[in-house]
């Protein structure tokens, strides 16, 4: 209701009304002629006989006086009661912004809608709502309200005030309140804060998981977080650690069925240090079946690296990381005729550069070449005390370390390498 508009037609019938001279003054115009006809035209004909009037602030007046009219307790025809608290309202106010009170006044089976007195008044009751709902409708940009008020917002089907407290929960996002954001909107059918809550955990997945809101997730909220792919984690030793916390703070209540759990964690890529220090050796794991197997099949694809293809599985994926989906890798070589042994990764989308591992010995005007695997072979290339070498290594990325493999049958350097999967 933005304006009041009240048309007047045909004066000249109504009895006891006399059509008053209305003086129209023609505005100066830099329309052609075709317009002064136009304004002619509307001086004649039954559009004289009109006059359009708009009261713009008159809804703001209406809503302001059935404000006070409520707070007077005048004309109200309904009471709603909260835990016991009486609001007396306005059936039709209530029925016209929230779709819920409109379906409960057309439902006679549900509630009763009648003029309230001092002897017998209305009486909706509402359980799931907030006792102080009026008070929090008032201060629904405090933190402390948001999750109650969104809840009363989306049970009376409020949009408007449900929109705000999204938005105010997404603004105040961190680490130790996302996955409570994320599950709350979840239960809530609030989608956007829910998607956004959930997207803020993965990509802070190692702040979040110091928090105690992590170490209270049901296991299957965490199987979640931990099977998704976009998960952010540097090495996924750290995501072990994060759900070993999570066991260790109600081991008993969640050992059973800490398989399904370890089963989201990529135990391929685990170094096999901490394959056998760390993940073999946790009570929990030594003691279930499924667990042991999760771990032989990790053992086994340290193991035989040529049948890792055998292995191949989700657990064996590695994750979206933002800094190793594209590199450029630089291996060894001389630095002002020091031979070195050093090798450096440069990501083209952070534009840093990041150590990884270093060669087994100095070398230089060796072979390199990547394969279609993301995986990297050197071969041959001179030591610094100018001999040549033979060998052949591969660098693995998943685990960061370099193979041994066959050597070649005589010392080679300055050589040329090709890229050829069916052979390599």
């Amino acid at each position: 209701m933005n304006a009041t508009t009240i048309t007047m037609n045909g004066l000249d019938n109504v009895p006891h009304c006399k059509r008053l001279p209305f003086n129209r003054q023609r505005q100066p115009s830099t329309d052609s002629d075709t317009s002064s006809e136009v304004d002619n035209r509307s001086m004649e004909g039954p559009g004289a006989n009109e006059y359009k009037f708009i009261e713009n602030s008159h809804s703001n007046k209406i809503l302001e006086g059935l404000n006070e009219l409520r707070k007077s307790g005048q004309f109200c025809d309904v009471n709603l009661s909260v835990s016991g608290q009486i609001f007396p309202a306005h059936r039709n106010v209530l029925a016209s912004f929230s779709p819920y009170f409109s379906e409960a006044a057309s439902s006679s089976s549900s509630v009763t809608w009648t003029r309230p007195t001092a002897s017998a008044s209305t009486v909706f009751a509402e359980q799931h709502a907030c006792a102080d709902l009026q008070t929090k409708a008032k201060s629904y940009a405090l933190q402390n309200f948001l999750e109650s008020l969104l809840s009363a917002a989306n049970l009376l089907q409020v949009l408007p005030v449900k929109e705000a407290a999204c938005q105010f929960l997404e603004r105040h996002m961190d680490s130790s309140n996302c996955l409570g954001i994320h599950c709350f909107a979840e239960q809530h059918a609030c989608a956007d804060l829910q998607t956004k809550a959930k997207s803020y955990a993965l990509q802070n997945f190692l702040e979040v998981c110091q928090h105690e809101e992590f170490l209270q997730l049901l296991p299957m909220k965490l199987i979640e977080l931990t099977s998704n792919d976009n998960l952010v984690a540097e090495k996924e030793e750290a995501v072990f650690l994060a759900v070993a916390r999570w066991l260790n703070h109600k081991h008993e209540e969640r050992k059973l069925d800490f398989h399904k759990v370890l089963e989201t964690v990529r135990l391929p890529l685990l170094s096999v240090y901490f394959l056998h220090d760390c993940v073999e050796s946790m009570p929990a794991v030594k003691q279930n079946p499924s667990c042991c197997q999760l771990v032989e099949e990790a053992k086994l694809y340290h193991l035989l690296p040529d049948r890792r293809q055998m292995f191949s599985s989700s657990r064996t994926k590695q994750r979206n990381n933002a800094d190793t989906i594209e590199v450029i890798v630089a291996v060894g070589g001389e630095d002002d005729k020091v031979v070195l042994r050093s090798v450096e990764c440069y990501c083209t989308k952070t534009n840093t550069w990041k150590p990884i591992a270093c060669l087994p010995f100095a070398v230089s005007k060796h072979g390199l070449v990547a394969s279609g695997k993301n995986t990297l072979y050197l071969a041959g290339g001179e030591f610094p005390d100018g001999s040549a070498s033979q060998s052949v290594w591969r660098y693995d990325p998943i685990l960061d370390y370099w193979q041994e493999m066959a050597s070649m049958l005589v010392p080679r350097s300055e050589l040329g390498t090709v890229n050829n999967t069916n052979h390599l």
